[in-house]
């Protein structure tokens, strides 16, 4: 039986051949064999020796035999791997087989110069690549990001969504618009049961369940239960939960279903993973920067254009931190250089995602800085740390095993050969990647301009995909600060007994006293405090009413969204909402005042509220009626 496998002969003294000789080894698990030439075995095959020398050399089971580029491409048609086959058979059709021909004839009189570029992108490693290692970690972050996106809205959840709240998702349940419009369009279990209880219970599962991945419990089946909950709240959470690093961990989510290992226990899982499934991963970080960076070009804002944005983006964020107002005080050089960083780092380093193993290795380690940097001065909830642990895909184990601890690491060295991913496995998750290459592909080429374009039933094809995908929001479009905010008007929620002297309610991390130093509240995200900064953007809108309507009954659900209540003993009979444009103070002035802002009135946002039998009912809510 050895005798009748394909023989590559190649040059023992080459550095950089032997290390291509032990890759293609591990890519082909023994269905080739790799031989050193030697004098005898080339007179024995009828080889001639300047033919060695110019290039590796093939014999087949045939007696076929080819050599260079071609020998590459025949040899790795014998890989069991169908993604190795593919790009073997693509790369003998005429002209790619010409054209690649030139370039192993390049490499092959440049060996020292190839060498060292070799060891530069790919590193001396020669063993195929694995990801059991990579899936293991991020299945756990995973685990520990639904945590706490579950922990932090189990806080407010009664709040924002119960009978007293301020966007009662049993509004959504029992209305007859959303229910003409077909409960699939919005998939959530509180169709059923919206109640006070039923939402509670909601967040407790998702720990527990949060809990189980977390703790490798039945991960495939943990993360699929994960993703149809929170996509329960999504459905139907409307404003609060309507941000990028929501339906970002909905994908996530729905891809680590995909790619988890089977049983109880797994452990590593006894298979590696997909190919396929890598690239799934790579794409969804290709789409998260790229989408970031191209956004801001077409968004022709002024700000990345001239490279001014950092001057005004720590000021505006919506919750900033000590390090953004630090930051803040840098000179203009220097946040003009750190605007140009972002572009960079989310227009070209994204391509980096599926370069060679040291090219993602350095884009890994770009993305993780800018993410470093984002948590410093700023808080985005759980964003910045689902985006570091979406990086892990860029890296395999071999570049993992380096940071694990020493005992994790001894512990990741395989006791038996690592299997590769069943044909069952591969046909199942062949079929699943569809949608997401598909959706993904359809989602970068609008983002770009270039969608709707190609035959009609294509376009009729992926438009009604898109269709039936986009309620379970696993494909979805990212472009955070497309445009630039420049001013920071912030809302002051102030109530009154008399209409004349009025008292402010406090927030527990939104802006207000000029003289509260901003906190760190990531990856908690208090959602109430952000929407009142896309509040101050924009006229009132049907919350912002429904809000001020619960603090005028004094909905003690409500006030434990905020820091304190003005007003314990009973509710207060009017409500209003003031503007005021905040900026941060210097260096000089912080010192002198103690004060972290400034700030200056800009008159009202709402006018006096109060509640009135005769009042009209508006969204279902308490009857309000405006104070002259």
């Amino acid at each position: 039986m050895r005798a009748m496998q394909p023989l590559v002969l190649f040059d023992g003294d080459c550095g950089f051949c032997k290390r291509w000789v032990a890759r293609w080894s591990g890519n082909t698990e023994g269905r080739v064999r790799f031989v050193r030439a030697s004098g005898w075995l080339l007179r024995l095959l009828g080889i001639p020796k300047r033919d060695m020398t110019r290039a590796m050399q093939l014999v087949e089971p045939s007696g076929r035999r080819s050599s260079g580029a071609e020998a590459v491409f025949r040899m790795l048609a014998w890989s069991p791997h169908r993604g190795t086959r593919f790009v073997a058979r693509l790369g003998l059709l005429p002209g790619l087989k010409q054209g690649a021909g030139l370039v192993y004839s390049l490499i092959a009189r440049n060996r020292r110069r190839a060498s060292r570029l070799d060891t530069l992108l790919f590193s001396r490693v020669t063993e195929p690549a694995q990801h059991r290692w990579v899936r293991w970690a991020f299945m756990r972050l995973l685990g520990g990001t639904f945590l706490v996106a579950f922990t932090s809205l189990g806080r407010q959840v009664l709040g924002l969504y119960g009978e007293n709240g301020i966007r009662p998702i049993r509004e959504v349940a029992n209305s007859q618009r959303y229910a003409a419009q077909g409960r699939w369009r919005r998939p959530s279990v509180f169709w059923w049961d919206a109640s006070d209880a039923a939402l509670v219970k909601g967040c407790r599962v998702g720990q527990g369940l949060s809990l189980a991945l977390l703790l490798n419990v039945a991960p495939r089946l943990s993360a699929t239960a994960l993703w149809g909950l929170y996509l329960s709240y999504v459905s139907l959470g409307r404003e609060f939960l309507s941000f990028q690093w929501d339906v970002l961990l909905l994908e996530m989510g729905v891809l680590g279903a995909l790619t988890a290992p089977g049983g109880v226990r797994p452990g590593l899982g006894k298979r590696d993973v997909s190919a396929l499934e890598v690239f799934l991963f790579r794409m969804l970080v290709f789409r998260l920067y790229f989408g970031s960076g191209v956004s801001k070009f077409h968004s022709k804002d002024r700000t990345w254009r001239e490279l001014s944005a950092c001057d005004v983006y720590f000021e505006t964020a919506p919750l900033p931190t000590r390090g953004g107002w630090a930051a803040h005080q840098l000179p203009r050089s220097v946040r003009h250089a750190g605007t140009a960083a972002v572009l960079v780092a989310e227009t070209a380093v994204p391509f980096l995602a599926f370069g060679p193993r040291r090219v993602r290795q350095a884009a890994f380690g770009v993305f993780s800085a800018l993410q470093a940097a984002i948590i410093a001065t700023g808080n985005y909830g759980y964003f910045n740390f689902q985006s570091l642990a979406l990086g892990l895909w860029l890296l395999d184990d071999a570049a993992l095993r380096r940071v694990l601890p020493e005992g994790l690491a001894r512990k990741s060295e395989p006791e038996a050969p690592v299997r590769g991913p069943s044909l069952m496995g591969t046909a199942v998750s062949s079929v699943a990647a569809v949608p997401f290459l598909v959706l993904g592909t359809t989602e970068l080429l609008r983002r770009m301009g270039w969608w709707p374009r190609g035959p009609a039933r294509v376009v009729e094809a992926v438009e009604w995909l898109e269709d039936r995908a986009l309620p379970l929001h696993s494909v979805n479009s990212y472009g955070l600060f497309a445009v630039m905010t420049v001013e920071r008007p912030e809302i002051t929620l102030e109530g009154s007994d008399d209409g004349v002297h009025w008292v402010a309610y406090p927030f527990r991390y939104k802006m207000s006293e000029v003289d509260r130093p901003p906190r760190q509240v990531a990856p908690h995200q208090p959602r109430l405090d952000w929407q009142m900064w896309f509040a101050a953007l924009g006229s009132p809108s049907s919350w912002f009413l429904a809000l001020m309507a619960r603090l005028l009954e004094g909905s003690p659900e409500v006030l434990e969204l905020f820091a304190a209540n003005p007003f314990p003993d009973h509710p207060p009979r009017f409500v209003r909402a003031v503007l005021h444009d905040y900026r941060m103070t210097s260096w000089e002035e912080r010192q002198r005042t103690g004060a972290w802002w400034k700030r200056e009135p800009r008159g009202l946002y709402v006018s006096p509220l109060t509640l009135t039998p005769g009042a009209l009912r508006s969204h279902g809510g308490p009857r309000l009626s405006w104070h002259a």
